[in-house]
């Protein structure tokens, strides 16, 4: 920015910074999760000991034009557009209170796949960190999540819960972070070949919600089941908690918690967390020139770019909760203030509604005039409970 202002006065030229980028022995995983950790210890101390903190992991697209030459470029499946697109997944760990998110680490995924690789793939000495950061890449994403979870706890980062999306909620996949001494909040499939043991019996999911009483009237949830999953000696008990689907009225959603002790209400409301960090990817990507800024082939060079955008992110995070928040300004601020609150049963409803509504406009591009419509007839059909959750989350947005 300061080369094309013409206020330029730095004594190294642009290439030194790109040597910078594409240097190969440079642990950009580790700096993310250490400076996200030092944020982290200076929020975590404003709120309530009792406040649940979780971990968030998704993946979003890191889309490029072309990937000839970028190395380990690849053709990547966009779940949004269900086709294939040329770049990478940005697999992200992030940290969230239920106020402030954090950008935690990130791997950038490419494909395993040799068909679906587009670009070279460089060989290192295995032993280095160049060959290990690419051996990650090349790795499933089940796998890389571990990994990334992993890497925060090794740094010190903590949190209650780990928040996924039901491409990474297998039951081994809740094993192994259940291994990592965190218990898992996901969205679950409802797959026929994925089974749960359910008073004695591996049912499926289906199977389970068919053969169970449902709760009726203005119960927030339909069903709540005790289970098992795992195989073997590695069996762990979790909760399974079914909610109607509103988009479909007689269609239903499913989570599953690994601590069973949790009630049904905090399940669903601790499970709203997880929206902010697509959030997070739109404001990488539409503000912090996330996609478009780095045009760099070196997979060092694109790591590295990704590692300083969620430093800007980290920045902006931190300078928000120190302005919006008067316990950073001092201990009398600290004692005689509130401290924010933390996300709500309603405010956890809103955030799935809206992910309905984005749905239906991308899938059937109605007018505004259907949507009002659509919008006026599905709240007037809502239990009263919940039209009074709704009328209160907009009149405090």
């Amino acid at each position: 920015m300061q080369q094309r202002t013409g206020s330029y006065r730095e004594s190294f030229s642009k290439n030194t910074f790109y040597r910078f980028l594409n240097n190969a022995k440079a642990n950009w995983m580790r700096f993310t999760s250490l400076l996200s950790k030092k944020v982290a210890d200076a929020i975590e101390p404003l709120t309530n000991e009792d406040r649940v903190n979780a971990f968030v992991v998704d993946d979003s697209l890191f889309e490029r034009t072309s990937c000839k030459k970028t190395e380990l470029g690849s053709r990547v499946f966009n779940h949004t557009t269900m086709r294939y697109r040329k770049g990478f997944r940005l697999m992200t760990l992030g940290w969230t209170d239920g106020n402030t998110f954090l950008p935690v680490n990130s791997c950038l995924l490419a494909s395993s796949r040799e068909r679906n690789l587009i670009g070279p793939k460089l060989q290192f000495d295995g032993r280095s960190l160049a060959s290990k950061r690419r051996m990650l890449a090349q790795s499933k994403g089940t796998d890389v999540m571990i990994e990334l979870l992993k890497n925060a706890q090794s740094v010190g980062h903590h949190a209650d819960y780990v928040l996924f999306d039901t491409w990474f909620s297998s039951p081994a996949q809740l094993v192994a972070v259940k291994e990592l001494g965190l218990d898992s909040i996901a969205m679950i499939k409802k797959s026929s070949r994925i089974f749960y043991e359910y008073e004695g019996e591996m049912l499926s999911l289906n199977k389970i919600y068919g053969i169970s009483k449902k709760r009726r009237g203005r119960s927030k949830y339909l069903l709540s089941v005790n289970v098992m999953i795992g195989k073997n000696d590695q069996k762990i008990p979790a909760r399974i908690v079914c909610v109607r689907n509103k988009k479909k009225k007689k269609d239903w959603i499913a989570f599953i918690c690994t601590n069973p002790d949790l009630s049904e209400e905090e399940i669903i409301r601790i499970y709203g967390k997880r929206w902010q960090i697509e959030v997070f990817f739109k404001t990488c990507k539409s503000y912090l020139n996330l996609v478009g800024e780095c045009h760099s082939l070196s997979y060092d060079a694109l790591t590295a770019h990704v590692a300083i955008v969620f430093t800007r992110y980290l920045m902006m995070a931190y300078e928000q909760r120190s302005n919006e928040y008067n316990r950073t300004l001092g201990e009398i601020f600290f004692f005689l203030s509130d401290e924010l609150a933390d996300i709500t049963f309603g405010e956890s409803f809103q955030i799935i509604l809206n992910a309905m509504l984005d749905s239906i406009y991308a899938v059937f591009r109605p007018t505004e005039e259907q949507m009002d419509v659509f919008i006026e007839i599905f709240v007037g059909r809502l239990p009263e409970y919940l039209r009074n959750s709704l009328v209160k989350c907009a009149m405090a947005a």
